[in-house]
């Protein structure tokens, strides 16, 4: 009876150390992501699908820095000593610790509204280095005309947005610039961590006739803060990312976070298979969708042109 026992737990043994050496990854790739935020765990569950659908066998190691910079510092370092063979920089601040970090092995950043800004590549065609990645730069042009179509007397139009990140920082002057050339005013407010997103959103109140929600991380991380704020005070929130718009926001003409995700995931792929970054150059997404949510519009005052309804991609019921 017991060498029975014995056989068959020898057999089990086998079989398990078969299965697992049947799954052993090829390669090993470490994220470093400022935030969780629907978005970005969106942009990296892409990278993961693509990998997959390409048929790479893939260990990971995910890392969310939980929104502060000195905690994104320290897990660029910790990667170094993982030696993955990608390291994937989701958001500016953490592609930029590690840049500042990792030397050596390739990196590819996503959802980073201004590379060369943020020192990351010297240039979009030629990156240079061993960095490459794909770019979020919101059409803000469009996504003010979208929020005409809703408020064509729109005058003033509020942001909230957290100054230390320089993906913002170039966003909110963008908008400023678009906005001017329609005579809409911008009012700001601006906040440090994500505790301060609910005060930022009622000190628009009086100040503005609605508020645009760039994709700042600190501030999506807190979105639905925000949007209380809209359905108490009939204050119109428009977002730029659609994400934002199943959490509450009226509406938006975005990037599509998975979608980048997977074209990222494809770069990460050639990366993996010997490209490298810094000869590759910088990606964008050509194709914005339009997310629409009827009922937040109703919660906030706002009448849905019958034009956005036909044209939306998707309808939150």
């Amino acid at each position: 009876m017991k060498k029975s026992l014995l056989i068959t737990l020898l057999c089990l043994c086998s079989l398990l150390l078969s299965a697992q050496a049947g799954f052993a990854a090829d390669y090993s790739v470490s994220f470093n992501q400022i935030v969780e935020h629907p978005a970005l765990d969106a942009l990296r569950q892409g990278v993961k699908d693509e990998l997959a659908a390409q048929g790479l066998k893939v260990q990971y190691h995910d890392h969310i820095a939980q929104g502060n910079i000195a905690t994104a510092n320290l897990i660029a370092k910790q990667i170094l000593g993982e030696q993955p063979d990608a390291v994937v920089g989701i958001a500016t601040p953490t592609a930029q610790a590690c840049a500042q970090a990792i030397r050596e092995i390739p990196i590819v950043f996503a959802a980073v509204t201004d590379p060369v800004g943020a020192g990351l590549v010297k240039s979009l065609q030629k990156p240079g280095g061993n960095v490459t990645g794909t770019s979020d730069m919101s059409p803000i042009d469009r996504q003010l005309e979208l929020i005409l179509e809703f408020l064509p007397k729109l005058k003033t139009l509020g942001v909230i947005y957290n100054s230390g990140e320089a993906n913002s920082v170039t966003l909110v002057k963008v908008l400023k610039r678009e906005a001017a050339k329609r005579g809409i005013k911008v009012e700001e407010a601006t906040v440090s961590n994500s505790a301060g997103v609910s005060q930022a959103a009622k000190s628009l109140i009086g100040r503005s006739e609605a508020v645009y929600i760039p994709t700042d991380n600190t501030v999506v991380s807190a979105f639905e803060a925000i949007t209380q704020v809209g359905y108490q005070t009939k204050l119109p929130i428009f977002a730029a990312d659609t994400d934002s718009v199943g959490r509450g926001a009226i509406a938006a003409l975005a990037v599509d976070y998975y979608r980048m995700g997977r074209q990222t995931g494809e770069m990460v792929a050639r990366v993996l298979k010997g490209a490298k970054p810094g000869e590759m150059p910088v990606e964008t997404l050509r194709e914005f969708q339009i997310h629409l949510n009827p009922g937040s519009a109703a919660k906030m005052g706002v009448k849905v042109p019958e034009e956005i309804l036909k044209k939306a991609d998707k309808i939150i019921e």
